[in-house]
């Protein structure tokens, strides 16, 4: 079950969605749900749904225009040379993932600290 739906990413990106990225983006919010699920099930919905648009619209943003690779963030062509160079990113772009700040909003941040799973049943260690 998705927390967001394809209308709320469009709703939140600066550009249309074409109507190809607009069934991605329902199925990548179905995927999007999973990963969310996986870290904190019971975050809340409202955080639930701005980390599912924001992921997906990442996902989305991140596709690159014809004849730009996919993750480009430097480039640079020559013409009678045939020389092309690019510089890839983090090697992260276009997969899903969870931002710091995503995961704290969650509520699934860094927590220092232990917890031994005999203190809930009362056993005295």
């Amino acid at each position: 079950m998705a927390y967001a739906t394809a209308m709320d990413v469009q709703d939140r990106m600066t550009s249309e969605l074409t109507d190809e990225q607009f069934n991605i983006c329902s199925v990548l919010l179905e995927d999007v749900a999973v990963l969310i699920d996986a870290y904190k099930a019971d975050a809340s919905d409202a955080a639930k749904k701005v980390v599912s648009c924001s992921v997906v619209s990442r996902a989305l943003s991140s596709t690159g225009d014809v004849g730009i690779p996919v993750g480009a963030t430097q480039g640079s062509a020559s013409a009678m040379g045939y020389s092309q160079s690019w510089t890839i990113g983090n090697g992260s772009t276009g997969e899903l993932y969870l931002s710091r700040t995503e995961k704290k909003l969650l509520g699934a941040g860094n927590s220092i600290g232990s917890h031994s799973p005999l203190e809930d049943m009362g056993v005295s260690v």
